[in-house]
């Protein structure tokens, strides 16, 4: 055999491990799903400020803690309180949130011009961040109330 023919073995040969190589690995990497693709809730903070007194109530809920600051300007009242939740009480305060419906709930206009209370949803996940006032009228509510009923149940009785 001469040298060429050895050379251009060897190169054919290797292009076509080459080629089943990398098609192998790009199959295997196509089974696999990425996190990047799945678009999971990070943080969500509800808040309700208005009313004639002042009242303020500020809940801020991660993966991992649960942080509340509420009270009242007029009397100057002010409490705050911290817990940590574990994954499975994360999983459960964001069960009833569905985050293909984020993007259909619609906000309502203010009502503190008139002593009304407003209530703020800000949702944070992956990929977007979504933030509803007054949303009560929306079909999509319920479940934030759901939401909310849970995050009750956890929070320590207030004075």
């Amino acid at each position: 055999m001469s040298t060429v023919k050895t050379s251009a073995l060897r190169v054919i040969l290797s292009m076509f491990l080459l080629l089943t190589f990398f098609s192998c690995s790009e199959k295997s990497f196509e089974n696999k799903p990425s996190s990047k693709d799945t678009e999971e809730i990070t943080f969500i903070s509800l808040s309700n400020v208005g009313g004639e007194l002042g009242n303020y109530s500020s809940y801020k809920i991660t993966q991992d803690s649960i942080h509340f600051e509420g009270g009242m300007t007029a009397n100057q009242k002010h409490n705050e309180w911290h817990r940590a939740i574990t994954p499975q009480i994360w999983k459960n305060l964001i069960s009833s949130i569905k985050i293909k419906d984020l993007g259909l709930i619609e906000s309502s206009p203010s009502i503190q011009p008139i002593d009304g209370i407003d209530e703020t949803f800000q949702i944070k996940t992956t990929k977007k961040s979504h933030v509803f006032v007054n949303a009560y009228s929306d079909t999509h509510y319920r479940q934030f109330e759901e939401f909310k009923i849970k995050l009750e149940n956890l929070s320590p009785e207030q004075p």
